[in-house]
């Protein structure tokens, strides 16, 4: 590297990592670099993320999440189209699959609503199958918002601005400690000594690592799950026409699961959400001893457990039986047959969880002097990557503004 003393270095070249990058360094005086411990950007959460562009239906209204996924599913399609990164604002089919689910589906129509979703459709069976002719339920609702982009593809284009702007970016840069030195933070990497004003932490699977790196306890550990996908063979890609979803359990911050058309072809269907034995575990086979065993004497994990350890199991189960995982799927979609299955990817989500047991599913963002962490930033991220960056950035500019004065 060039120059090794910037005004904030940010830690993490994944979506929302390069969104703050970006945010800060198209701000006039200030240098930035990006350090990423992989040898791409997107590498982990980013790189195995659904592709959808969210539309701010689920969210508490007046909620900071509910804000910023407006605010960002806007400067998204923006950003694509000026960029020319492949994207379909498609809509999405949201479907009660029986009487006792009606009740949630208002409060959905409710929020969407209240967020600012100007066209949502409720309808009938019959209406629901002008849109996906092979879809089982008794009610729905059409979200015109919602479409799919390659995330990837995105943060690749945050890096080309932030170098544009004059910014760094650097991969296999592993942070392995961080030091204060006077009015400095060093960071030690693989590609050397780094020093900066200010340090923004968005470390996703281990950004509570990098907060006790950093000295300071964080409000939240990560608990890996991992989210696995079939997808739909090209025979039976036909039966779905773009975005399927049911009407989610409000208990847990999961999805259920669904059917995504993705923007390179092809049609993803699930996923489910299974404790990970690695913080990179996208198989079984995938196991650290250092991260499963810090899940497992977590607290939170077994206060959690003990009241949902029901949900769990059948979520294991539909890892485990391609015949249990299918089911979940017909009750979607009936006419689907094992052969229409073939193995997909899958995701490891970086799940903040408190000592209670409580999984968060807001932002939670904590603040020690001169760094900001970043401990959660659950789905909308990367929809709302754009805004959540421009949040983080005000953040970090707002400590360098005070130690200055």
């Amino acid at each position: 590297m060039e120059e090794r003393k910037f005004d904030v270095a940010v830690i993490g070249g994944g979506i929302i990592g390069m969104a703050t990058a970006m945010a800060l360094a198209q701000r006039e005086h200030q240098s930035v670099i990006v350090l990423e411990a992989e040898s791409e950007l997107a590498a982990h959460q980013t790189g195995h993320n659904s592709g959808v562009i969210h539309s701010g239906l689920y969210y508490k209204p007046g909620s900071l999440k509910a804000k910023l996924c407006a605010q960002g599913r806007d400067l998204m399609y923006q950003f694509c189209a000026e960029r020319n990164i492949p994207h379909d604002k498609c809509g999405k089919v949201v479907v009660a699959l029986d009487e006792s689910e009606l009740p949630a589906l208002d409060e959905l129509q409710r929020r969407g609503t209240a967020n600012g979703l100007a066209n949502l459709r409720r309808l009938t069976i019959e209406e629901i199958r002008e849109h996906e002719p092979n879809v089982s339920g008794v009610a729905g609702m059409f979200v015109e918002e919602t479409g799919i982009v390659d995330y990837k593809a995105v943060t690749r284009a945050y890096g080309d601005v932030i170098r544009e702007s004059g910014g760094q970016v650097q991969t296999q840069a592993k942070v392995t400690a961080v030091q204060r030195r006077q009015a400095e933070i060093v960071l030690q990497t693989q590609q050397g000594e780094v020093r900066a004003q200010m340090l923004v932490n968005c470390g996703g699977l281990q950004s509570d690592r990098v907060a006790r790196m950093c000295g300071i306890e964080p409000a939240a550990q990560i608990v890996p799950f991992r989210g696995e996908y079939y997808e739909l063979s090209d025979q039976a890609s036909s039966l779905v026409k773009n975005l399927i979803y049911p009407v989610p359990n409000p208990q847990f911050p999961f999805l259920g699961v669904h059917f995504t058309r993705m923007i390179g072809g092809g049609v993803e269907a699930g996923p489910n959400a299974v404790l990970a034995l690695s913080r990179h575990g996208y198989s079984w086979g995938k196991i650290s001893p250092r991260d499963l065993a810090q899940t497992l004497i977590y607290p939170g994990l077994w206060r959690m457990a003990k009241v949902h350890w029901r949900y769990g199991f059948g979520e294991m189960h539909r890892s485990l039986s391609k015949k249990a995982f299918l089911r979940a799927l017909r009750r979607l979609m009936p006419k689907l047959e094992s052969n229409d299955l073939v193995p997909g990817g899958a995701g490891v989500r970086a799940q903040a969880m408190d000592r209670s047991g409580k999984l968060l599913d807001d932002f939670c963002i904590q603040q020690q002097d001169g760094i900001v962490h970043v401990l959660n930033a659950p789905s909308p991220g990367a929809t709302a990557s754009m805004a959540i960056g421009q949040y983080i950035c005000q953040t970090a500019l707002n400590q360098l503004g005070s130690k200055a004065a």
